[in-house]
């Protein structure tokens, strides 16, 4: 993990073009490739980013740049796409580079680890015919909560939260594409399972093509009688 404080301006071209303009920042360059740009602000959401697989390039500034008064231009390209992030520095405030090692992943509790063990259980709650593989499936960015197959034999990776929001979804797409790549699992379908899903992570989910399962904690856990509801 490289993290910089630097004083830069940020361009993103390709699927939209972005600016943001000269002020310091909080860079970080992952051991997976990936690079994000923070503020001092927004919570955990970074400003710009391009995930992996990506390739980043630091060279001296030159031409208009050096004039402009940068003394570095970092370019991030996207190895699948035309997707593009230039970072000119202007001036470092700080610079540290460390191995974090290999990280054991989410340890969840509470509510979202028994929902995972109960649908892990009740796995027909994915539609008849479905077969658990495993929990907590590993990938090189950690583990999806579920991997099953459907009755073709097709693999499904399974994500479970107590909430589902955008994030979740994006999490998902995450282990989606790096399933995808093992060729004795793809294609692998996603199904995101939350106890409540909010609106604009199932329109996300829908145009990503994966399919959003509401999950019943109490009729899991065989608290809730559904038979008798009149509602």
């Amino acid at each position: 993990m490289r993290v910089v404080i630097a004083k830069c301006s940020v361009d993103y071209s390709g699927r939209l073009d972005a600016h943001l303009p000269l002020a310091t920042r909080l860079l970080m360059v992952k051991a997976d490739g990936s690079v994000l740009v923070h503020s001092d602000g927004g919570s955990y959401k970074p400003l710009n980013w391009m995930s992996p697989p990506c390739r980043l390039d630091v060279a001296a500034a030159a031409g208009p740049d050096a004039a402009a008064g940068a003394v570095e231009v970092w370019t991030v390209q996207n190895a699948k796409t035309d997707d593009r992030l230039v970072v000119r520095v202007h001036e470092v405030h700080a610079d540290h580079s460390i191995e974090l090692g290999v990280d054991p992943g989410l340890v969840k509790d509470g509510v979202e680890a028994h929902l995972q063990k109960l649908l892990a259980e009740q796995i027909a709650l994915l539609g008849p015919g479905h077969q658990l593989v495993r929990r907590e499936y590993p990938t090189a960015i950690g583990p999806v909560d579920i991997l099953a197959r459907d009755p073709a034999g097709a693999s499904v990776a399974v994500e479970i939260k107590r909430r589902g929001d955008i994030d979740g979804v994006e999490q998902l797409t995450r282990y989606l594409e790096l399933l995808n790549r093992d060729p004795h699992l793809a294609p692998v379908r996603g199904v995101f399972a939350a106890q409540e899903i909010k609106p604009q992570a199932r329109v996300l989910a829908t145009d990503r093509g994966i399919r959003c399962l509401v999950l019943d904690y109490d009729a899991m856990r065989g608290l809730d009688d559904v038979g008798s509801r009149l509602f």
